[in-house]
């Protein structure tokens, strides 16, 4: 599959999205017969936005499974999710084009959500206790999630929101517009030169002939409606043949 077919169609499907039009950005993304990871997740996210918990599965991870009921597959996205953040605070993916910061604490707190929905609270609370060691964009979410805790009420996933979707980028888009480099051939007429060369006629013409000025105005008249969009050729062989 070309690159500029899967880019248009990408972006269209963005569009779609940007228009809450969930099953318009389905038809445009199945249409991507070599989808790319960034494809396939705006895909699941369109699918989890229409409730395709099943479909949407395969991309959007931890917090459709702990929707399914699946803990320990949910259980076990949260772990190697915390592993491949490598010690890193945040992962920015803006650069790929996500509108979305991943915060170490917010894997975390996932996996204490799975916790409370398995019932063992005290590890929902320790993975919580760790968590607010943590740094970076968690506000006070962490200390709500340890009074419903300590409450014994379960805690909701924390999810990508179903607008945020990976975007072609700007530059990559602009250049399926189709250019004209070479540009079209365009003749203008300049009639104010042509009025001008006429009245020069008109006069060359009165001095020959002594006509009346009324008739070499009329002379001009005709003339011009006659030559109101002339090449510049014909424009210089009636003034050369008058003249004679």
């Amino acid at each position: 599959m070309l690159y500029t077919e899967l880019l248009r169609l990408w972006d269209e499907a963005v569009q779609a999205v940007d228009a809450r039009d969930w099953q318009g950005a389905l038809a445009k993304l199945s249409e991507i017969s070599e989808p790319t990871s960034r494809t396939l997740f705006n895909k699941a996210s369109a699918h989890l936005a229409l409730g395709q918990l099943d479909r949407a599965l395969q991309v959007c991870g931890a917090a459709v499974m702990m929707q399914m009921n699946r803990l320990e597959e949910a259980l076990s996205d949260c772990i190697w999710a915390q592993k491949h953040m490598r010690g890193n605070m945040v992962i920015d993916y803006r650069q790929l084009g996500l509108r979305f910061k991943l915060y170490s604490w917010q894997v975390l707190y996932n996996a204490a959500a799975v916790y409370c929905t398995m019932g063992q609270w005290d590890r929902a609370r320790d993975v919580l206790l760790s968590v607010s060691q943590e740094r970076g964009g968690r506000g006070g979410n962490i200390e709500v999630a340890l009074d419903s805790i300590m409450k014994e009420e379960a805690l909701a996933p924390l999810q990508v929101p179903e607008n945020v979707v990976f975007r072609p980028r700007k530059q990559d888009v602009e250049q399926l517009k189709q250019r004209d480099f070479l540009g079209k051939a365009k003749v203008e007429c300049n009639q104010i030169t042509s009025v001008c060369s006429l009245s020069a006629i008109c006069i060359s013409r009165r001095e020959k002939t002594n006509k009346p000025l009324q008739t070499c105005q009329n002379d001009r008249l005709l003339y011009s409606k006659k030559l109101q969009t002339p090449a510049l050729g014909q424009r210089m062989f009636v003034f050369i043949y008058i003249y004679i």
